[in-house]
């Protein structure tokens, strides 16, 4: 072979690459069909009704989307932020109120907040216990499994959230 490119072919052609297999690449649409986005709010209500939860889309006072759902009797809402103009939206915020909670002080929310990493709580003007978690679903978004990961992590804080402001 006196021709260099088809004598590095021949050579590249023989190496055993150790079993791997080069599969077709992904297609960015058949990946971001798998992805859940804060743009597209359906994507959202389809995992959690997927997972077993109860998905209402309705839109906040603003006109940007929200899902209302609950878990094991308490519910939960889900809120859209970094719309324009009721779409686009880049983030979401798990949220969850408690009205009247027996261990809603300032320093029992404040105990929650030094003890657990995610899940933010604090007290309203009213006295009602909130607790919030914030999800970053811009520039892409988030594979499925992982989001079905956060749901449970959300409903994992809020039963325990509940079960501290209750003075469990």
């Amino acid at each position: 072979m006196r021709n260099p490119i088809a004598l590095a072919l021949a050579l590249a052609a023989s190496f055993n690459f150790g079993g791997v297999v080069w599969a077709e690449p992904v297609t960015v649409q058949a990946a971001t069909a798998r992805m859940v986005t804060a743009t597209n709010p359906a994507s959202i209500v389809k995992v959690l009704q997927d997972s077993g939860y109860r998905a209402e889309l309705a839109s906040d006072s603003t006109g940007d989307p929200m899902i209302r759902s609950a878990s094991s009797g308490s519910n939960f809402t889900i809120l859209f932020y970094g719309c324009a103009e009721g779409k686009d939206c880049a983030t979401i915020q798990f949220f969850a109120g408690f009205s009247e909670p027996e261990n809603g002080s300032i320093t029992a929310l404040n105990a929650w907040n030094a003890k657990n990493r995610f899940g933010r709580a604090y007290r309203a003007e009213d006295g009602a216990a909130r607790l919030e978690m914030d999800l970053d679903l811009d520039d892409g978004g988030m594979s499925t499994a992982l989001f079905e990961d956060n749901i449970e992590f959300w409903i994992t804080i809020m039963a325990s959230f509940e079960r501290h402001i209750r003075g469990d």
